[in-house]
């Protein structure tokens, strides 16, 4: 009967007994981990939420972006401003065409005419 008396107590010991260095420090670890992953979760969510913001926006007054097609290009033109825009790769389309064109009125020539 005493030896059961002396495991109860220790076991009752160990249950109360602080957790050991090692213990905290582990979860320590777990939580700072924890923290990290959620913040780089925010952080993606929030650069998604920032972009979707700015589609299809005019960079100069923020206004929507109206797309037109001029001779087979597509050019971003604001509804406010008129500013003109490019997506990738445009430019280069604009320069085959004046390259393939006779001599006489250029893309960009059209492309003011547009505006006015």
């Amino acid at each position: 009967m005493y030896t059961a008396i002396k495991i109860h107590l220790r076991e009752r010991m160990a249950i109360e007994e602080k957790p050991s260095r090692n213990e905290d420090e582990y979860f320590a670890k777990m939580d700072a981990d924890l923290m990290k992953e959620r913040r780089a979760r925010l952080d993606a969510e929030r650069l998604k939420q920032e972009r979707t913001s700015h589609y299809n926006k005019c960079p100069k007054c923020g206004c929507d972006l109206q797309e037109r097609d001029h001779n087979g290009v597509k050019i971003d033109q604001c509804t406010e401003c008129s500013g003109m825009w490019l997506d990738k790769g445009e430019l280069e389309v604009i320069e085959d065409i004046d390259r393939r064109a006779p001599h006489g009125e250029s893309f960009i020539q059209s492309l003011f005419k547009l505006v006015r």
